[in-house]
């Protein structure tokens, strides 16, 4: 499992240390364990679990650099689930400040526990529902969440002024693209390749319109 994380991110042209990629191994685990009890991911083949959950979002930490130019930020992951990319972006990038956002008290707390188990204190799970957070942050962020135009709708409240939604979606969204509200543009759709991983994947950036 080491190697093959360590291969992949070296094909996703990542330079992960030791401590980062033994932190990456031990949050597998810890889904893994919790998965025993709570319901957190359907996926549950760790072979699998390294290229769908790990690697996966692993793919979307340079494009996130070009647009943070490696300042501290902050991160809100909306419907973060098991923390994906959420936690994988605080564990690659401790100077980007991550909330994983959860409806569900359960997987908020699992992200709690992540943040003490690897030690990371920029690293935060809120159990709330999106619409009621006010940031602001630089960059809003989500895996297979919703439709385009409900992320954008539900965290509008949450995003800086100046900031970018970062949705990582399958296939090109364009259905999803037309439904967006008149206030959001989509100015970029940035294809990704994922290590392991035959299945299409991309991210779409958005902000807001200017007025």
């Amino acid at each position: 499992m080491r190697a093959q994380l360590e291969r992949g991110a070296q094909e996703l042209g990542l330079e992960l240390d030791d401590s980062q990629i033994t932190q990456l191994l031990a949050y597998l685990d810890l889904i893994q364990k919790w998965n025993k009890v709570y319901n957190l991911t359907a996926v549950r083949d760790p072979a699998e679990m390294l290229t769908h959950h790990l690697l996966d979002s692993l793919a979307v930490i340079h494009p996130l650099l070009r647009h943070t130019g490696a300042k501290p930020v902050q991160l809100l992951d909306v419907g973060s689930g098991a923390g994906l990319p959420g936690v994988v972006i605080a564990i690659c990038r401790p100077e980007i400040r991550v909330d994983c956002v959860d409806t569900v008290a359960k997987k908020a707390a699992f992200i709690q526990q992540a943040a003490v188990t690897l030690k990371l204190p920029n690293l935060r799970g809120l159990h709330a529902r999106v619409e009621n957070l006010t940031g602001p942050y630089d960059v809003v962020c989500s895996r297979a969440f919703a439709s385009l135009a409900d992320f954008v709708t539900w965290s509008t409240g949450a995003l800086a002024e100046e900031g970018v939604w970062m949705a990582m979606k399958g296939k090109r969204p364009d259905d999803e693209a037309a439904e967006l509200p008149s206030s959001v543009e989509m100015f970029h759709v940035e294809q990704l390749q994922v290590p392991g991983l035959d299945a299409e994947r991309c991210i779409v950036w958005m902000k807001r319109r200017a007025a």
